[in-house]
């Protein structure tokens, strides 16, 4: 068997600086995706575990401990006394690795509901291990990546709502996203990393965008003007207004009676 992948590697070349992905037909019937690295590629699965695994006939590591955990809290009535060893907190790590990378490609590739999922899940690990790991250092391990993890799943699901033509909803999504990934800085008792945090830049940037495609309420803009036009004494461009306010709300609206 023919183990080289030169060729494969020739036919797509690598750009330093860009991360480069693309999705291929997998001989097994499956969809799988690929990312370029300088070296090589990495190829992964679109759904389950990317690497195709079932570990304890489940999705994922992740699946698993939080189905132990269910059982545990079932017998014991709480949750306290469950505890994920050195090794396990480990394994969850690498398996966080993995859903990284994959996202990290289907956001490039704009299937932000797939990355909403596999953010999803590597928040999940990083509560799992923070709640249940038996030492400290698997406890806060993973926390210095949340803020990342927070802004990509923002992302993606405020690209959603845009997609849907959602603007304010998606104005809505951005907001918590910020709000988390400040008040996580406030957890840690390091509000001052708000200031330089290049994931709430990044939240910022697109909040702004948003607002800047909204068009503006043309009631909130007449309101705006005849303000102005009052405030300058221009009586006849006010009544002109008015009427304007009062056909755009209808004659027994309050704004329009104002």
């Amino acid at each position: 068997m023919d183990y080289d992948i030169s060729q494969i590697l020739r036919k797509w070349k690598h750009k330093s600086g860009e991360v480069t992905v693309r999705c291929i037909a997998g001989r097994d019937g499956r969809p799988k995706i690929q990312m370029r690295l300088d070296l090589g590629l990495l190829q992964m699965e679109q759904d389950g575990r990317p690497d195709g695994r079932r570990p304890h006939g489940c999705e994922s590591l992740l699946e698993y401990y939080l189905g132990r955990l269910d059982r545990y809290k079932m017998i014991n009535g709480v949750e306290i006394g469950f505890e994920l060893s050195k090794e396990q907190c480990e394994t969850l790590r690498e398996e966080s690795v993995m859903y990284y990378y994959r996202y990290l490609s289907l956001f490039i590739m704009g299937r932000y509901h797939q990355v909403v999922r596999d953010t999803n899940h590597n928040l999940a690990v990083f509560d799992l291990c923070r709640k249940c790991a038996s030492r400290k250092v698997d406890r806060f391990a993973l926390e210095k990546y949340r803020p990342y993890v927070l802004m990509m799943n923002t992302r993606a699901q405020a690209q959603l709502d845009i997609d849907r033509g959602n603007s304010a909803d998606a104005l809505q999504t951005c907001q918590m996203g910020i709000e988390s990934i400040a008040d996580f800085f406030k957890q840690m008792s390091r509000p001052e990393l708000a200031e330089n945090s290049s994931e709430l830049a990044i939240l910022q940037a697109l909040r702004e965008d948003i607002q800047r495609k909204i068009p503006p309420d043309p009631a909130k803009v007449l309101h705006a003007d005849l303000a102005k036009a009052i405030a300058g004494e221009q009586y006849e461009k006010a009544a002109e207004l008015r009427d304007r306010l009062r056909h755009l709300n209808g004659p027994n609206s309050p704004s329009a009676q104002n």
